[in-house]
């Protein structure tokens, strides 16, 4: 068998719905085509930090699930987290747009801190749909065979007995949910947070204290949206 480019430490829980698939014939393929781009080409996020969204926020933990679509493809900015960039960079377009509907939403000023994962310790799982892009290239990696890995994700936590709250934020996030989504599960959506699109109402739909409502009700702690953004 080919050695693995993709880990999951074997104590998390995604491990054991993971490690088939990376050991079967579709992620083997998955992984030698991102080893031949990586030899070949500058990917992002660093080798390594693919999955670090499950590593950060494991299966039994996910409160909430935000689907993006792949990484952002500037240097120093993907982390392996969807709209999330390190401090140390500029923050992008749509996590602008982010942290202006999070101001609007709780009445509080505009977060200056763009790393998300604070969000993710607390149970958000910044999950795309693709996970790795070449340099200065959106989408170059949609048909790399991710799908295999993302989609299975979706299917464990909408399977889940208490599923996460989806957020899906335009229609490819809607389109990805959609095949393992029903009534049963607790959705919030809207336009993307992107400039093209977050005109049309992203300002308006008040994700962040709707998610905290369901999860009150839930008789689950809400999320402190703040921490670590301020």
């Amino acid at each position: 068998m080919k050695p693995h480019t993709l880990f999951l430490d074997e104590s998390s829980d995604w491990h054991d719905i993971l490690a088939p698939i990376l050991a079967g014939p579709d992620g083997q393929a998955l992984q030698d085509r991102l080893a031949s781009e990586r030899a070949h080409a500058t990917v992002y996020p660093p080798a390594g930090m693919e999955l670090r969204a499950l590593t950060l926020t494991p299966l039994a933990r996910t409160k909430v699930i935000i689907i993006g679509q792949d990484p952002y493809h500037g240097q120093g900015q993907a982390q392996g987290l969807c709209f999330s960039v390190p401090d140390t960079v500029p923050a992008p377009p749509s996590l602008k747009n982010i942290h202006k509907a999070l101001a609007i939403d709780l009445g509080v000023a505009i977060p200056t801190h763009h790393d998300l994962t604070p969000w993710a310790h607390q149970g958000v799982l910044l999950w795309n749909t693709t996970l790795t892009v070449r340099a200065a290239t959106p989408l170059s990696h949609a048909k790399l065979g991710w799908d295999v890995i993302t989609n299975a994700v979706l299917k464990a936590l909408a399977d889940r007995e208490q599923p996460p709250i989806f957020v899906l934020w335009g229609s490819h996030a809607a389109n990805a949910a959609a095949p393992f989504l029903t009534e049963r599960h607790d959705t919030i959506r809207s336009v993307h947070p992107s400039p093209l699109s977050a005109h049309r109402g992203f300002f308006e739909h008040r994700p962040f204290s709707t998610i905290n409502g369901i999860l009150r009700l839930r008789g689950e702690d809400p999320m402190d949206w703040m921490e670590g953004l301020a």
